[in-house]
């Protein structure tokens, strides 16, 4: 048969319906009896259950991946990005106290390759189902010319629900003395690659298969640990400590560790009369940050600032409930210290 002339100028719808059509059993452990409709539709619909709530207030978040999905080619390795990016997503609307309801993606490429795809979507999958969101829809954009080969570009789009009452604050509820507790991450998570790829494959000339003291895995394995989700566990502190209606709850606030670090991320959710001192050496820091801080010649300030340095979430809990809260994370299977505290000052956080 002879090739169409869309094809040959390098977009075969053909295929990209080929390849969607495997979409409907990828999706099905995502479904959430709210969703309506089916797969493939000009839009996603969800009916939001409003007799749950009293007040419900939407929560949504839009973000990608950045340059790890360099590695993702350089390795070609496709089936972490797509949990990466839904638990990012996740992660930046659970500081708020939301529960993900939906989420959508988009990924751009200049030529559809099915494998690539498949392992994409699977990942988005298995997240959403992890976190108990329902994958509604999404794009697939195949634009030759645009991208270099084998190279593709993801973005995501969640969307949440919190009730207005139990809907995170902390300008209004974080005061001098509370505590400020730090959870675990994987490693990178999705922020500092390409300072972390500069140092690593640019300076010290290092590969993906390269092994670096300390590390378990091939570095580039270690660089492509799945960005963890902290919603589940959010929601679970929430319920435990937070399920009374009074105005001194425990749990004050949370901050996602994401680009910017503790330097840009804690202050988001302070007052203007506070500060937050981190104090370096409070946790285990992961054998990739030490790494990258010994051998990367870069000051500790900028460090903190653009990787997580091992912390990927943040809570400030008031003091005479934070070893309880940070028993239970600890009993929730997340490693977590009391790293720092809230002391007066003028809506900033410092590492010392």
């Amino acid at each position: 048969m002879k090739q169409k002339a869309y094809a040959r100028a390098g977009v075969d719808i053909d295929l990209g319906n080929k390849v969607k059509a495997t979409l409907p059993q990828l999706l099905a452990a995502t479904h959430r009896r709210e969703v309506m409709g089916k797969v493939g539709g000009f839009g996603g619909l969800f009916a939001l259950d409003v007799r749950k709530y009293r007040q419900p207030i939407l929560v949504s978040s839009v973000d990608g991946v950045g340059t790890k999905l360099k590695l993702a080619f350089a390795m070609d390795r496709h089936d972490t990005i797509g949990a990466d990016l839904v638990n990012h997503c996740v992660n930046d609307i659970a500081v708020l106290g939301a529960e993900p309801l939906f989420f959508l993606d988009y990924l751009g490429t200049g030529k559809l390759e099915p494998h690539v795809f498949t392992d994409i979507i699977k990942g988005f999958a298995r997240a959403c189902s992890e976190n108990k969101c329902a994958l509604i829809g999404g794009e697939t954009a195949q634009m030759p010319g645009f991208y270099q080969p084998g190279e593709y570009d993801v973005s995501g789009t969640i969307v949440g629900v919190v009730e207005k009452s139990r809907m995170l604050n902390g300008q209004k509820t974080v005061r001098r003395g509370d505590v400020v507790i730090g959870i675990a991450s994987s490693g990178l998570h999705t922020n500092g690659y390409s300072l972390a790829r500069k140092i690593l494959f640019e300076d010290l000339g290092l590969k993906t298969s390269s092994r670096v003291p300390g590390l378990k895995k091939r570095l580039g394995d270690e660089l492509l640990k799945v960005h963890v989700s902290y919603g589940p566990l959010v929601q679970a502190l929430l319920k435990k400590f937070n399920s009374t209606r009074n105005s001194h709850l425990p749990i004050k606030a949370f901050a996602h560790i994401t680009g910017g670090g503790f330097v840009d991320n804690i202050p988001r959710v302070l007052p203007s009369q506070c500060d937050v001192v981190i104090r370096k050496g409070s946790w285990d820091m992961l054998p990739i940050f030490k790494f990258l801080a010994e051998r990367g010649g870069v000051p500790d300030d900028e460090l903190y600032q653009v990787f997580n340095m091992g912390i990927g979430m943040v809570a400030v809990v008031a003091a005479a409930k934070a070893e309880h809260v940070l028993q239970f994370i600890r009993a929730s299977r997340h490693e977590a210290w009391r790293i720092g505290e809230v002391v007066k000052g003028s809506g900033k956080a410092r590492v010392e």
